[in-house]
């Protein structure tokens, strides 16, 4: 059993902290992403783990052992960095058996393993290749098998997929994945791309600026966004945030919003002051009729959808609305808004308010 637990986990480096107090539990055999923008700490997260880096203060669990001040090599964790760390004097075979021969394996048995790798990544056919010479696909899957050979107790992978180009780099995660999958290892991901976390992970860390802002599944995320910040940085398009002064009451499942009373899921807490209304392009639809009216901007066509960006009296809007809807720049159109998925937001400090959506993640995040 590989489950990883982040209690109170803190960073400093000098005067500039890294990371703050963070905690949080990954499950054995979970694909687990840690997702944020560039000097967020999700790659200094990843180094603490593997040993790379000691915290400051916090603890880390590894198969129940604490491990947080244990050097790298005693914490059987195999680590993939983005530009591939190969010996590039050596072949593929010689890559791929190397961390098996400095083990001291005996060397039927490394024939063995570095053949099932092989097998496993599909790259038999060039195991007597040199490095130099292979693609960046066939250099990754290397340096994927030389983290596997090992058979650790868990992968960390510090965007792997980052120096590919993006019709490659699609195709490699759907492989990861799959990998993945049928090798039901504990595997930690760092990312800056919510896509590419949106689709291969079983959870999500979003960090910002060193600090856990949401931890939970994909779906939890991309619905029940704990802060802003969460809203604004998952989805493309993004999270529309509609901006006005007013009050919302406990139990209440309206608010008014420039003169409109709109619908809101059954609100757990109530405030007044600066408020977001955040509502998902998916979740507007546009109309001939309705009292809240926007002003087109633009249109653009996706296939079975498109998306509409609308001048609203809050602010700017968009929608994800059927391709076959006709939408003409210029034009006043009523909106409409999914009330039972609606988030309010704090704007001040950019949570969300606890409502019946996601009073269930709020407590557990």
């Amino acid at each position: 059993m590989a489950q990883i637990i982040i209690k109170n986990v803190r960073k400093e480096f000098g005067d500039f902290t890294a990371v703050k107090e963070s905690s949080f539990t990954i499950e054995d055999g979970e694909f687990f992403m840690l997702l944020g923008p560039s000097g967020c700490g999700k790659t200094t997260t990843l180094r603490m783990i593997a040993g790379l880096e000691l915290p400051t203060s916090g603890e880390i669990y590894l198969d129940g052992e604490e491990i947080s001040q244990k050097p790298p090599g005693q914490r059987d964790i195999a680590f993939v960095f983005q530009m591939f760390a190969l010996y590039p004097h050596m072949n593929v075979r010689k890559n791929l058996s190397y961390p098996l021969v400095s083990q001291g394996m005996a060397r039927r048995d490394v024939k063995a393993k570095v053949a099932e790798v092989a097998g496993i990544l599909g790259i038999e056919s060039i195991l007597n290749k040199p490095v130099g010479g292979l693609s960046g696909g066939d250099r990754q899957r290397v340096a994927l098998g030389r983290a596997i050979v090992r058979d650790p107790k868990a992968f960390m992978m510090d965007e792997p997929l980052g120096a590919l180009d993006a019709e490659f780099r699609e195709h490699m995660s759907e492989e990861l994945r799959a990998l993945h999958d049928r090798m039901g290892a504990t595997t930690v991901y760092v990312t800056h791309d919510q896509l590419e976390a949106m689709q291969m992970g079983d959870k999500i860390v979003v960090m910002n600026n060193a600090v856990v802002e949401q931890f939970g599944t994909p779906q939890e995320i991309y619905d029940k966004p704990a802060t802003m910040f969460v809203a604004d940085f998952i989805g493309s398009p993004s999270m529309n945030f509609l901006r006005f002064d007013g009050a919302v009451a406990e139990g209440a499942q309206t608010v008014d919003m420039h003169g409109q009373t709109m619908g809101v899921p059954r609100q757990m807490e109530g405030t007044t002051g600066k408020l977001v209304f955040g509502v998902r392009p998916e979740h507007v639809t546009l109309s001939d009729s309705g009292s809240y009216r926007g002003e087109v901007l633009a249109t653009e066509y996706l296939g079975t959808t498109q998306i509409i960006t609308l001048d609203t009296p809050n602010g700017e809007l968009k929608a994800r609305v059927p391709a076959g809807q006709v939408a003409t720049v210029g034009e006043k159109v009523g909106l409409g808004f999914k009330p039972e998925a609606v988030t309010l937001f704090d704007e001040t400090s950019g949570r969300a308010l606890r409502s019946e959506l996601n009073s269930e993640v709020l407590s557990h995040g």
